[in-house]
C-alpha cells in the first residue's frame, strides 16, 4: 500500500518510532515498531534511540511518553483518543481521599493523567499491581482509578486497599454469564480475562493477565483455543504471535472506541506534521515522573 510506503519513508526521515498498544486497529499495529501493553510501552518510551514517538493509542499513553521522554517530540496521532476511565478521578478528588487516609500510600494504576499520577506515591499497571503494592511498607493502600483491578490487588496482597469508583467500560461490561456461555461454545478453550474485570468474572477465568501476559500464556500453553476476556484488538495480536491456535473474544462487543480512533491516515499526517503535540508542564512532568519511574524499579 502506497500510505504505508510514505509512513515507513517518513518515520526515517523523522527519526520517528511507532508505539501501538495491543487494542489498535490490525493495519496500525502491523506498521509499528513495537506493539504491546502500557507497561511495555511506557518502557520503550524512555529507551527508544529515536527524536519522534508516534503513539497509537489513548491520551494516558502519550502523556506517560512525555514525561518519561522529555526530550523526544511525542504526537498522538487521533487528538479526540481519550481514556473514560483516566478522566473518572479528578486531582481534588484524590486529594480528599488522602486527607481521609494519611497514612496510606497511593497506588495510581498508569490509566491515569499526569495530574492524578503527580499526587500519586507510586505507578503500576495491569501487570505488576499486585507486585507494586506488596513492594510497599504501608498497611493501607489508596488505589485509584479502576475499582476492579483494585479488588484484584486486594485479593493477593495483605494490604488495605481503598478503592476510587473507577471502571474501565470494555471490561467492566463482561458478565460470568458471558464466560459460562463461551465455555458452552468451547469446551476446550482457556479462558484468559484481563484484571480489569469484575470480580465474578475473574472467579470463572482460568487464568488472570494483562494483555502481553495473554500474548505470553498463549504461546507457551499446551491449549489449542483460548477465549479472550479483554477489547477485541488483542486477538489480532494473539492470531499473529501463536499461528495455529484459535482465538474468540468473550464479547464481540468489547471496543474501546477511543483505541478505534487512530487509522493509517492520521498516522501519516501526524509524521507531516508532528501534531497532535503531546505534552505535560513541567512541574507536574517532574512528579509524574517520580511516581512512574518508582514503578519501573519495583
Amino acid at each position: 500500500m502506497a500510505i504505508i510506503d510514505e509512513i515507513l519513508s517518513l518515520k526515517e526521515q523523522r527519526r520517528a518510532a511507532i508505539l501501538a498498544h495491543n487494542y489498535q486497529l490490525p493495519e496500525v499495529q502491523d506498521i509499528a515498531d513495537l506493539t504491546g501493553d502500557s507497561l511495555e510501552l511506557a518502557r520503550a518510551a524512555a529507551r527508544l534511540d529515536c527524536d519522534v514517538l508516534v503513539f497509537c493509542g489513548v491520551d494516558f499513553m502519550a502523556e506517560t511518553a512525555a514525561i518519561l521522554s522529555p526530550d523526544k517530540t511525542v504526537v498522538l496521532p487521533a487528538k479526540g483518543a481519550w481514556c473514560p476511565m483516566a478522566h473518572m478521578i479528578s486531582p481534588q478528588e484524590l486529594r480528599d481521599l488522602k486527607a481521609l487516609y494519611p497514612e496510606a500510600a497511593v497506588v495510581c494504576y498508569v490509566n491515569s493523567t499526569a495530574e492524578i499520577k503527580a499526587e500519586s506515591d507510586i505507578c503500576c499497571t495491569s501487570a505488576n499491581g499486585v507486585e507494586v503494592a506488596a513492594s510497599l511498607s504501608e498497611k493501607e493502600v489508596i488505589f485509584v482509578p479502576d475499582r476492579n483491578l483494585a479488588a484484584y490487588v486486594a485479593r493477593h496482597t495483605d494490604k488495605k486497599v481503598i478503592p476510587w469508583n473507577g471502571y474501565c467500560y470494555v471490561h467492566d461490561q463482561f458478565t460470568a454469564a458471558e464466560v459460562d456461555a463461551a465455555r458452552a461454545r468451547h469446551p476446550l478453550a482457556e479462558v484468559l480475562v484481563h484484571p480489569e474485570c469484575r470480580p465474578e468474572v475473574i472467579d470463572r477465568a482460568d487464568f488472570v493477565y494483562s494483555t502481553s501476559g495473554m500474548g505470553r500464556h498463549a504461546q507457551s500453553s499446551p491449549a489449542g483455543e483460548f477465549v479472550i476476556g479483554t477489547e477485541t484488538g488483542m486477538i489480532h495480536r494473539l492470531k499473529k504471535d501463536s499461528p495455529g491456535k484459535e482465538f474468540y473474544p468473550l464479547s464481540r462487543n468489547a471496543v474501546c472506541q477511543n483505541m478505534k480512533k487512530t487509522n493509517l491516515s492520521l498516522v501519516l499526517q501526524a509524521l507531516q506534521t508532528l501534531e497532535p503535540r503531546v505534552s505535560v508542564p513541567e512541574e507536574t512532568a517532574i512528579r509524574a515522573r517520580r511516581s512512574i519511574e518508582r514503578m519501573l524499579a519495583v
